[in-house]
Parts: structure tokens; sequence; C-alpha cells
């Protein structure tokens, strides 16, 4: 493992239950987070991305494969000083004021930022008296950031940290973010926000039923699948469209087809020509959203978003 690896999995295999009831939430996973880099970690519900996070915090025991977070094993001494983490469920004690609470978390650390310039960074100075169950949703994830901050991590772990913001609060969040990049920390973003991933990411890790789809750049992603979206009403079946000379996979959503090729223009020359009388036409470009679509051929209506 190289120096700026902070993170690296190897063949990791995670079960749930026994017998007929087993159930594989991860399969043969390979995954390496870099220092200075932000990692997306995409996929639908199901994918295994919680239990990828929880087998990297020591909260699972571990089955099959390896890990080690900064050289050592998850959930060590030195993993849990070294990472700081913001989940769904956050368990903080919503009584205690802002301040209170990043007072409360920053002596179990050895090495904690300073309090003050925190709450400043992150533009919670104003809220330092405020309980946390008075905040508004955007407010209370600043704060959680903040406390995964505290212990000035190398690993930054952050599940849906955006959720409730609006979009001020989403702009400021994410220059915090890439400071937190510049300054070296390895950070593993699990979001349903295409944009946020695409404004951040320097890598995205697509997974699917507990595999990993791909590990690459959003723009190799963008290479490796269409480059463009048809949304029409047609006569025409998806065997008929599957067959016109440049179309890479078709797949029926709300009753409208949804055609992935790379040069639309020629696409859809074919298509008019066979149903002239196809409607509700849109042609948009393939964004990271629709590159993730066709990746797991799922349908963005079975897209879970965030709130």
């Amino acid at each position: 493992m190289s120096s700026d690896t902070v993170v690296k999995v190897e063949n990791l295999s995670h079960q749930y239950g026994a017998g007929a009831g087993t159930f594989a939430a991860l399969d043969a996973v390979d995954v390496q987070l870099e220092a200075g880099q932000v990692t997306a970690l995409l996929g639908p519900n199901g994918a295994g991305k919680t239990t990828l996070i929880k087998l990297l915090l020591g909260l699972l025991p571990l089955q099959q494969g390896n890990i080690s977070v900064l050289g050592c094993a998850p959930g060590s001494d030195r993993a849990r000083q070294r990472t700081g983490v913001m989940l769904q469920a956050s368990g903080v004690q919503d009584n205690l004021t802002v301040l209170e609470l990043l007072r409360l978390f920053a002596v179990l650390y050895r090495h904690s930022q300073d309090i003050v310039a925190l709450l400043q960074r992150l533009d919670l100075a104003a809220l330092a008296e405020k309980r946390f169950q008075t905040l508004s949703g955007g407010q209370q994830q600043r704060v959680l950031l903040a406390i995964a901050l505290c212990g000035d991590p190398q690993l930054l772990i952050l599940d849906e940290p955006s959720t409730g913001m609006d979009p001020a609060a989403r702009r400021s969040f994410w220059q915090v973010l890439r400071e937190c990049r510049d300054q070296g920390r390895a950070i593993l973003l699990c979001t349903h926000y295409m944009d946020e991933a695409e404004q951040l990411a320097d890598n995205v890790l697509v997974m699917e039923q507990g595999r990993v789809l791909m590990h690459a750049s959003a723009a190799a992603i963008r290479q490796r699948v269409p480059s463009q979206l048809i949304k029409l009403s047609t006569s025409l079946g998806d065997e008929h469209i599957n067959r016109l000379q440049g179309v890479q996979s078709v797949m029926a959503v709300n009753g409208r087809m949804h055609i992935y090729c790379h040069r639309a223009e020629n696409v859809l020359r074919e298509l008019l020509a066979a149903d002239p009388g196809a409607s509700e036409l849109e042609v948009g470009g393939a964004d990271l959203e629709t590159a993730f679509l066709a990746l797991t051929k799922k349908p963005d209506n079975h897209l879970e978003q965030a709130a």
C-alpha cells in the first residue's frame, strides 16, 4: 500500500443470514481511497453501500477479504482517531448546544481542532449557543460535519451529508469539502445527488447488488457509457429499437422509451422514419446520472433521491 493510500479493500465479501436465507451484501469488492481525493459512492438501495461503510468503520466483523484503514485494522484505536464520520442517523444528544456537542466530541480525540475556529469556518458561530434540536435540517447537517472534522481526520466518511440543505448552504458545504480534499484528506462521499458527485468527486465508485460496477473518474464513466439519452413515446417495441444502428440500450420508463446512444441524430432519423407518429421527444446529454442509470440498468424512478 502506497503512502498516499488511506484505505485499501481487497476481495471483500459479506453475507447476512444463514443457510437458504443467506444474502450476499458484498461480493469480492476491491476499493482504494487516496489522500487528497474525493470518492463518490453511488448505487441504488441494496447495493451494499451501508455494509461497506460499516465494515470500514469496524462496526461489522470481517468475514472474508482484507481491509486496511490508515495501515491498521478497521475499528482500531489509530483508525478511529484519524477518521471522521457523518452518518444518516446521527445519534447525538440533541438537547445540548452546538458548542457543547463539539466540545463533547473533541475530548475523544488526542489531536482535536480548535472548536471556535471550526465553528467560524462552517458558519456556525451564530448558532453556538443554540440547542441542536432547535436547528433546521440543513443547520444540523453542518453541525454533524463539524463533529466529523473536530478530530482533524485523515479520512472522512460522509453518508448523504447535504440532505436538507438549501442550494446556498450546499454550495458552501461543497467548498468546505474541497478545502478538506486540498488539505490531503481522503473523503468517501455517499450521495444520491448526482450534481454533488460531479462537482466534488475525483473518482466515482458505482455499486449494484454488492458488486463494484465501476471505479473511475466521472469523465471515464461517461466515456464507457452512452453519451446521449433519447426519451419518447413510440409504438415501436424495445426489440425493434435495439436493432437500430447506434442504439446501446433501451428501457421503458413510465410509458416512454429511454434510448441510450452516442449519436442521437442518427438514431432519431431512423426512429422517426420507422414511427412518424412518435411524440414527447426529449434529447439530453449523458451527465453522471444518465451514466449511472445506464450502468445499473435501472429507470430513474427506481433511484432513491435525497429529500
